[in-house]
């Protein structure tokens, strides 16, 4: 491993070099793709004293590889846990902490704004093996602490959230969760260090789809769940590496690798884009609410500005006015869309191509209706992640489509 002590560097400074050290054999810089399903022991003895894990080193892939490694380690050192376990996907590491901790009868109080993915899980799935979940407003103190049973294990929440762009202060969440000896699970996806860091307020565990900022560039699935290592080592063994059989490839965890060391750089320049992107359609005639945290109209803008680092991050919510030309909010929002010619109409977020899409019809299209529009999600909200286009280029673009409605 790298001789440089991290509890001594900056954020920068550990993203290049948490987790890596040259190659021993043939001296690269570059962290090698260890392409290999199984490993050799010059021993018996040797192989099963690294399966027993009483001597460090690797024996298959499904359990640990030397590639994704160091992106666990390096995921670990920029969020400030102790360990992390690399998946398959954002789901995958979601899927995996909850096998982990939570067992039939047992109860989890979820936050009810997700991902369109994570709502699924926790509204259809759970009830399968027997687990309940209560929805709440995490930004109301009073209503979280009402839903905690007797049974409850885990407090689960994104901050900000998909694709509202909800903030909870996760300091005050920590407080309640202590009080009661329960987990808190914050999906962390959205704000990525070095905007925002969950383990600093009292979070137990912090989730990413790396898929995401993380990698940032539209590649690679993936993602990671970070903390303990008592905790990474239980959801690991239970469930990465057993039941879910959800591990990261070498490959995709090289790429990963790649892409983090320009993280802080390109997180940066998402939310300067996102900024300005996101002053102009609160000032356009034709907008009904923006949804971001940058802006001081946003109900959580100074907790925002405190637990995020003043950078809030570079995606925006926005839905449009009602009878634009005798359009409906959804109507007017789907020709806003398809005239536009920067942004592409996908899925997905944080590359660094602008991508657009409806919520309602996409990515929460399997959150039941009722249960979207409680959470705020309309049939007329856009989310926008904004990529790394010059600024001025992506508003041009706004005002010819707008034009056209």
């Amino acid at each position: 491993m790298s001789k440089i002590d991290l509890s001594k560097v900056g954020f920068e400074t550990k993203l290049i070099h948490a987790g890596e050290a040259p190659n021993k054999e043939f001296g690269a810089l570059t962290t090698p793709i260890y392409q290999t399903s199984t490993f050799c022991f010059e021993t018996v003895e040797e192989g099963q004293a690294k399966i027993d894990k009483k001597i460090p080193g690797h024996f298959y892939s499904r359990t640990s590889n030397p590639t994704n490694r160091v992106l666990e380690l390096k995921m670990a050192a920029l969020e400030g846990g102790e360990d992390a376990v690399a998946t398959a996907s954002g789901l995958g590491a979601i899927g995996s902490v909850i096998v982990a901790f939570l067992r039939m009868g047992d109860h989890v109080v979820c936050g009810e704004c997700l991902y369109g993915g994570t709502s699924f899980i926790m509204r259809t799935n759970l009830e399968q093996f027997g687990i309940d979940v209560t929805f709440v407003d995490t930004c109301d103190e009073a209503a979280v602490e009402a839903a905690i049973r007797p049974n409850t294990k885990m407090l689960y929440f994104e901050t900000p959230t998909n694709p509202l762009m909800i903030v909870t202060d996760i300091e005050a969440m920590s407080k309640i969760t202590r009080r009661h000896g329960i987990k808190m699970v914050v999906d962390n996806t959205m704000a990525p260090p070095p905007l925002q860091f969950p383990f600093k307020h009292g979070a137990d565990i912090v989730i990413h789809s790396i898929t995401k900022y993380i990698n940032g560039h539209g590649d690679v699935l993936g993602g990671v769940a970070i903390g303990s290592k008592e905790d990474v080592a239980l959801i690991r063994s239970s469930a990465v590496t057993r039941f879910c059989g959800t591990p990261q490839t070498p490959s995709n965890a090289y790429l990963v690798i790649r892409s983090m060391k320009t993280l802080s750089l390109r997180v940066r320049q998402h939310c300067a884009n996102a900024m300005i992107v996101a002053n102009y359609l609160d000032k356009n005639k034709y907008i009904k609410k923006v949804y971001y945290p940058g802006l001081e109209s946003h109900p959580q803008h100074e907790l925002a500005k405190k637990q995020m680092n003043d950078l809030y991050t570079g995606m925006i919510g926005f839905e449009l006015a009602d009878n634009i030309n005798g359009l409906s909010s959804y109507e007017a929002g789907v020709k806003l869309v398809n005239s536009l010619t920067i942004p592409a109409i996908a899925v997905s977020f944080g590359d660094p191509d602008t991508l657009i899409q409806h919520p309602a019809g996409m990515t929460h299209a399997s959150v039941p209706k009722e249960a979207r529009e409680q959470a705020g999600i309309t049939d007329g909200l856009i989310r926008l992640s904004v990529g790394l286009e010059n600024p001025e280029d992506l508003i041009a673009d706004f005002e010819q489509s707008f034009a056209a409605l």
